[in-house]
């Protein structure tokens, strides 16, 4: 059984064959997803924020079943041309924690994309609180959701990388 409570993950790994500081610009513009993606509509930095621990970026996000929402997200690591994560939500009550890792190969990067769900609420809350008797398929379901914007994404980035 998956719950929610167990903080469920995705991940997904591509081989980029770019070196690590043309794979860091992508996955430090906070926008650049949502070119790829079919549920991230936009990313902005809060105030003028750049890439740094502690920055803040709003996002807008659209899904068939939830309508259109926004969310905050704070830097909560940044390891440049190793690490770049993001909580959504209060830091005191995450809502869900994404993450980049980088990872040198010859002369190309492993990139990593990774996502946890909580332990905050967050939009798939009302959901399992209305059936909680489907909490294992609602998680798995968007679960699946996660992991076919990440490879978008990653694919999208791989296919800049290489360009450039």
């Amino acid at each position: 059984m998956v719950k929610y409570a167990d903080g469920p993950r995705a991940e997904v790994t591509i081989e980029i064959d770019a070196p690590p500081a043309a794979v860091w610009a992508l996955v430090t513009d906070v926008d650049l997803p949502a070119r790829f993606s079919d549920e991230l509509q936009g990313a902005e930095w809060i105030d003028g924020a750049e890439p740094a621990l502690g920055s803040r970026f709003r996002g807008t996000n659209r899904h068939p079943l939830a309508g259109e929402w926004t969310t905050e997200s704070t830097i909560v690591e940044f390891d440049p041309e190793r690490a770049f994560a993001w909580a959504v939500g209060y830091l005191d009550d995450v809502a869900a924690t994404w993450r980049f890792s980088l990872e040198p190969t010859g002369d190309g990067t492993r990139l990593t994309m990774s996502a946890r769900m909580g332990p905050g609420p967050s939009g798939l809350t009302p959901a399992i609180e209305a059936r909680p008797d489907r909490e294992d398929d609602i998680v798995d379901r968007r679960l699946g959701e996660w992991r076919a914007n990440m490879t978008a994404t990653v694919e999208g980035m791989k296919e800049l990388a290489e360009e450039s």
